[in-house]
Formats: structure tokens, C-alpha cells, sequence
């Protein structure tokens, strides 16, 4: 079938239709990272450069090659198809268009009344000590929630923010505290297909979900020193403003707990710093708001078998510029996570306490040994009470 097809490019319905032929090798050139958050069934792994080095060459096998938007893939699949390799194609859309599909294939084939019963007794049963308690526990021992408090649950579109806000309806019907929520999610100038990925997901798990726009793509897109940093900044103080826009006075951000561990390594390793990341701050610039990690004690393996076991489809990150982008790619930041990652995996099998050492020497942390520390930002020495 795949003989028909003239051009480089393969559209999800036609891909859907022979990915699984005898003849067909998806390979799926998105990095660990992406993959960790879902992939296509039976693809191979090779990153950019291995496919343009030295490329599987069957010549009974055709080749699709499948990026995060299909930007990345066309352009490898045409210099592939300039240098001979005429079987080599390109998923058009990327695997953004393959999770656009499952999602509106699973709408058709499962009413989003039988889809989200699964999703919250999911909840309730299977995951409840693992996603629910540890929700409720993190909320108890930070006083995340107090009476009166309007938080806005922010949504990114991946799995974390989508848990949370599955969690936060799950708390909702039967808490002893008054409070209220607005589920929001910021369109800082995504493509067609991620603003569609979020009001899909959003439409199936019946989340009633305001999205407003920014311009921080655009303004960002021009910068070449740090602009994730500067993007993730600039998301932060929007969410700030509209979430007080609309008369909330927190908002909730969906870091889970390996977050929290890598967060503190990494400060470590690659920052020459010794910090966490508080599951409760004041905003400096929003006088009275502030901002709650719920997912806190959460960890990630339970959300990604959440996310399974309800054949669920997320993507990572919906930056439009993902195939350049330098936090959602091969380039440095990912791959400092990645490392850490790769790290704790390493010291977890030789000390099963690992993970919970790191998390915890952020609550045990002894001051009087350390040669200086700050507090709110003004520098102390040890030196300063040596002779006291």
C-alpha cells in the first residue's frame, strides 16, 4: 500500500492504515524524554544524527520517520530520499498528530461518559493509595488548601497538569473545606494541532477549562540566551495575573516528586547550589497570591500507569517550536535532566533509598556545617557567628 503514496510526507490516516504492515519500520527520532511520555507501538528508537549516518537500508522495508511536529523528520527523510534512500518517508504532523488521532478515535469508539467513569474510579481504586492519598497527604502536611481559597489549576496539556485537575474534582466532592477552583490554561501561541491535543482532552475528561492567550511565543522566539528560562518566567507572571483576574487567590502548578528530587541533584551537580523546590511560595509580584505544588509526594511512574492504564494521550510539551526548542530537545537543559535521571536510576540499584534520601536531605538540611547559605537572598558565612 505504502508503494501508492508519492509523497515524503504520510498523513495520520494513511499511516494508521499500514504502520502495522510487515513491511513498515516506524522509527521515532524524539528523544528519551519525549518517549518517556508516550510513543507509538513497535517503533524503533534512532536519534538524528544515527539515521543520517547510517540508516537501516532494507531495501524490501519502508521507513517513516516520526519527530514531535514532523518538521524535523521531513527534512532527515528528504536528505535520506537525495542521498538514494528512496523507501524513507516522514509522518506528517508528527507524533502530535498521532495522539491528536488516538484521542478523537477513542471519542468515537467510547462515549465520554464511559471514558471519564473509568478515569475516576481508576482513582478511587486501583490508584488511590499511590495518586490520592499522596495528593491528600501533600495538601495536609503544606497546608496547600485553607477555607475560602479560590485556586486556579493550571493545565498545561500533559499528564501531570491533567491528573491534577482529575484529582482536584475527585476532591472536591467530598471535602470538609470550603474552597473553590477554575481550571485555566494558557495559550501562549500554540500550533493548531496542541490547542486542539488540550480542548480534546479537556472535552473527554469533562474539565471545564478556560483558555486565554499571550504573546510569549513570539516575543521569545528571538532570543538566543535562555529564552525557555525567560518563557517559563514570563508563563509563570501570566498565570499569575489571570489567575488574580479572576479572583483567585492561588495558583497550582502539576510538579510531582521525581521533580522535586532531580530539581535539588541538579542544583547540585550543574548549578553549584543546594536548593529544593517548595511546595508552597508567596508570590514576590502578585501581592497576596501564591503558588501550590499538589503532586508534591506524587511520583511519576504512578501518573505514567495512570495515564496507561486509561489509555490516555498526552504530549510532553506543546512549545511550537518543540523541533528547536531548547528545554523539549536534545539540547542542554533536557539532557542535564536526563543525566540526573539516569543518575538516580544508577545510585536506586545498588540503594533503594535513594530517591527518598535526596527528597528528605531537603527537610534535614544542617546549616551550622555549611560554609554559607542565604536567606531571602542575602548571603550569610559561617564565619559570622564563629567566635560567638
Amino acid at each position: 500500500m505504502i508503494k501508492n503514496i508519492q509523497n515524503i510526507e504520510i498523513c495520520i490516516n494513511d499511516f494508521m492504515n499500514i504502520k502495522d504492515n510487515n513491511d513498515v519500520v516506524v522509527i521515532d527520532m524524539r528523544s528519551d524524554i519525549e518517549r518517556s511520555y508516550g510513543n507509538i507501538k513497535n517503533s524503533i528508537h534512532l536519534d538524528g544524527e544515527n539515521l543520517k549516518n547510517d540508516p537501516p537500508h532494507d531495501a524490501n522495508k519502508n521507513y517513516i520517520i516520526c519527530c514531535s511536529r514532523g518538521k524535523t523528520s521531513y527534512e532527515i527523510a528528504k536528505e535520506l530520499r537525495d542521498s538514494g534512500f528512496s523507501n524513507y518517508y516522514s509522518l506528517k504532523g508528527g507524533y502530535s498528530s498521532y495522539v491528536l488521532y488516538l484521542i478523537r478515535n477513542d471519542k468515537q469508539n467510547e462515549s465520554n461518559t464511559i471514558l471519564l467513569d473509568k478515569v475516576e474510579k481508576s482513582i478511587q481504586t486501583k490508584f488511590r493509595t499511590n495518586l490520592m492519598s499522596n495528593f491528600l497527604k501533600a495538601i495536609k502536611t503544606y497546608k496547600l488548601i485553607n477555607e475560602n481559597d479560590k485556586i486556579a489549576i493550571c493545565i498545561s496539556g500533559g499528564k501531570d497538569s491533567f491528573l491534577m485537575a482529575m484529582l482536584f474534582r475527585e476532591l472536591k466532592k467530598w471535602s470538609k473545606i470550603n474552597f473553590d477552583v477554575e481550571y485555566i490554561s494558557m495559550d501562549p501561541g500554540y500550533n493548531e494541532t496542541n490547542r486542539k491535543l488540550i480542548e480534546e482532552n479537556a472535552k473527554a475528561l469533562d474539565i471545564p477549562i478556560k483558555i486565554f492567550e499571550s504573546d510569549i511565543f513570539d516575543i521569545v522566539y528571538n532570543e538566543e540566551k535562555s529564552p525557555c528560562y525567560l518563557c517559563a518566567r514570563m508563563r509563570r507572571g501570566h498565570l499569575y495575573a489571570y489567575a488574580k483576574k479572576i479572583s483567585c487567590n492561588k495558583i497550582a502548578l502539576a510538579h510531582h516528586y521525581d521533580d522535586v528530587i532531580e530539581t535539588i541533584l541538579m542544583g547540585m551537580l550543574y548549578g553549584g547550589q543546594m536548593q529544593s523546590m517548595l511546595p508552597r511560595l508567596k508570590s514576590t509580584n502578585f501581592q497576596g497570591m501564591e503558588l501550590i505544588r499538589p503532586l508534591y509526594l506524587i511520583r511519576e511512574d504512578d501518573i505514567i500507569n495512570w495515564r496507561d492504564y486509561n489509555d490516555l494521550h498526552f504530549l510532553q510539551c506543546a512549545c511550537k517550536f518543540i523541533d528547536t526548542c531548547t528545554t523539549c530537545n536534545n539540547n542542554e537543559n533536557a539532557s542535564k535532566r536526563l543525566e540526573v535521571k539516569k543518575i538516580i536510576k544508577t545510585l536506586k540499584e545498588k540503594n533503594p533509598y535513594i530517591e527518598s534520601n535526596i527528597f528528605r536531605s531537603a527537610e534535614n538540611a544542617q546549616v551550622d556545617t555549611l560554609l554559607s547559605y542565604k536567606i531571602k537572598g542575602v548571603k550569610h558565612s559561617f564565619l559570622e557567628n564563629f567566635d560567638d
